[in-house]
């Protein structure tokens, strides 16, 4: 489908661009991406998604709007509290670009849903905030062929990378090759209990946002075999190198994770 008058005026910063043009465009506009979580990290994914023209961004969050949410979550307002996050962020992508279509999925994503709501998606952003789902969406992603950005923040600190071990084009590694299993259950403080920076969330937000458009587009170096360490009191970034784990549980050699099964003794632990 050609691009309208109305597409060539709003994405003129992107056509001028030899590297998007208008193909570039109707590469986003076709895309389907999933953003998991509508918080710190998933806010500026979901909104600079939109304002780029990613057609389709499918949002899963099952919390609602808290005022202590406001300080980071730049996709909620004031006038938002108590409502459902996935329709909150649906509104702000409406009011940035009504041509973008936003699915809400207001649930848990669990070893019973992932694969297929995974599935039905081009991309996955995790913007999650918990390990026990950070594992269970690499491990979908993974079975799924999907290519995964994940950003994670705590504090002042960030990290992102991108993860496509299933594509066999490269040598990538995946999440479990860089963080082989989850802590143990309240090993991990929460963003509640150590703080974070707000505008932090939004600088790790916005790079994995670039990143998602960058591999819709087929442009620039991929993160994927990068591990990108973000210090906002120091400026600092580094970039690691990260490789394959041959003993990785997932996607090494001896693999023993052939489905999702394994994540439902997190969900439902024995008494």
């Amino acid at each position: 489908m050609a691009l309208s008058d109305e597409d060539l005026d709003r994405y003129a910063r992107h056509i001028v661009l030899r590297e998007v043009g208008g193909p570039g465009q109707a590469r986003l506009r076709a895309a389907r991406v999933l953003v998991v979580g509508a918080g710190g990290l998933g806010s500026p994914v979901i909104l600079y998604l939109a304002a780029a023209g990613v057609g389709t961004i499918g949002v899963i969050d099952f919390d609602t709007v808290s005022l202590s949410n406001l300080q980071r979550q730049i996709a909620h307002r004031t006038q938002d509290i108590g409502r459902l996050k996935v329709e909150s962020a649906r509104d702000a992508v409406s009011a940035i670009n009504p041509g973008v279509k936003v699915v809400a999925h207001s649930l848990r994503l669990t070893a019973d849903n992932a694969l297929d709501l995974i599935s039905g998606y081009d991309i996955v952003a995790d913007g999650s905030d918990n390990f026990a789902t950070r594992f269970l969406i690499n491990d979908a992603c993974y079975l799924s062929k999907r290519p995964l950005v994940s950003a994670a923040v705590t504090e002042f600190d960030g990290q992102l990378a991108t993860f496509k071990a299933h594509d066999k084009s490269g040598t990538f590694p995946c999440y479990r090759c860089i963080f082989p299993e989850p802590p143990p259950p309240g090993t991990a403080p929460s963003c509640s209990e150590t703080g974070v920076l707000g505008a932090a969330a939004g600088v790790m937000g916005t790079l994995q946002a670039l990143e998602v458009l960058k591999e819709i587009l087929g442009i620039g170096q991929s993160m994927a075999g990068r591990l990108l360490v973000y210090d906002a009191l120091a400026t600092r970034f580094r970039t690691i190198a990260v490789k394959p784990d041959p003993a990785c549980a997932l996607c090494g050699p001896a693999a023993r994770h052939h489905d999702l099964s394994h994540h439902r003794l997190f969900e439902n632990p024995q008494p």
